[in-house]
């Protein structure tokens, strides 16, 4: 489209793994080419790309180790950071190095996206680059607040919710995030020992296998309770989801100036992260949103994840 891969190829980043590799995916079979040859994507230890490749989907941090053999990207002729709204390390290194690119190669083109992007912001950083709103079709969402009871678990309050979906619709399909790997597995083996019927409970985290990762792409006739931490807050959309159950929390790595080593903390989330988890329910048809906290706690949430460059110690950081 717009005459773009033809000089070179078009590059579409991703903050994660399953992302790059799933959308490469998508595109393929939606364009009716074979994945690996002119649509394909590149992640760490696995490179699905020929020299063919004209779109490559990959993850930030591979785009960022390609500058140091090709200081000047010479084989992409249009670059795309999605999801920049994350603000990881290498999406900001990435914009900061970008803009002095497009200085060089005034061929080059640069796309920003970003379901929650604060566009005025970059497009002052990008010397009042255009920017546009491409409406998404979304379908009315409820909001129930679930707030904890007195020394509730994390993993009762998620059986709690559950039983409150269930209650309404036994059948729909529910995307439950979780801070992190330790209370998935809590709250898995609560769940699992509720034997609910006609219902199967798959896990979704970062250290997972590809293979146990794509399980969430392939519905069948059962129930599904997805739990999963912020992987699945963007890029992408999980078929068949009608519910949604956002515990508040994100486990984020952040720098103590007491203590002088990097933590990982559980935090709530942002405003705009919990826009992000509502919004994966209604996708594809009326969906329900079950907050585990109060309408007043969402209200005093911080408007956006700090970057993490104001979460790290970069005294620290070594080349």
């Amino acid at each position: 489209a717009a005459g773009l891969g033809c000089s070179g190829r078009i590059g579409c980043t991703q903050p994660r793994r399953l992302a790059a590799s799933s959308l490469a995916r998508r595109v393929a079979a939606e364009t009716g080419a074979e994945y690996g040859q002119s649509v394909g994507s590149k992640v760490r230890f696995d490179d699905r790309t020929v020299d063919g490749t004209v779109i490559k989907f990959m993850t930030d941090g591979i785009l960022l180790a390609e500058t140091r053999d090709d200081p000047d990207l010479l084989q992409y002729d249009c670059l795309i950071l999605d999801e920049v709204h994350e603000r990881s390390l290498n999406i900001d290194f990435l914009l900061g190095y970008l803009k002095r690119l497009l200085g060089r190669r005034r061929n080059l083109k640069l796309i920003i996206s970003s379901a929650t992007l604060e566009a005025g912001r970059f497009a002052e950083f990008f010397d009042q680059a255009p920017f546009f709103e491409v409406e998404g079709r979304v379908f009315p969402i409820e909001d129930y607040y679930l707030e904890p009871l007195r020394d509730e678990e994390l993993s009762e309050h998620i059986a709690r919710g559950v039983e409150f979906l269930t209650d309404m619709d036994p059948r729909g399909d529910i995307l439950i995030f979780l801070p992190g790997e330790r209370e998935i597995r809590d709250a898995n083996e609560l769940l699992s020992g509720r034997r609910y019927r006609r219902t199967e409970i798959l896990p979704l985290f970062g250290r997972l296998s590809a293979g146990e990762q794509n399980r969430i792409f392939s519905p069948g006739s059962l129930r599904r309770i997805i739990l999963a931490t912020n992987v699945a807050e963007t890029s992408l959309t999980i078929p068949g989801i009608r519910f949604v159950i956002d515990s508040g929390l994100v486990r984020l790595s952040r720098y103590s100036p007491r203590t002088r080593i990097q933590e990982l903390r559980v935090e709530q989330i942002s405003q705009t992260s919990m826009r992000q988890r509502r919004g994966r329910c209604g996708r594809l048809a009326d969906g329900i949103c079950v907050h585990l906290y109060g309408e007043e706690t969402a209200q005093e949430a911080q408007p956006y994840t700090d970057p993490e460059i104001k979460r790290t110690a970069l005294a620290d950081r070594k080349s």
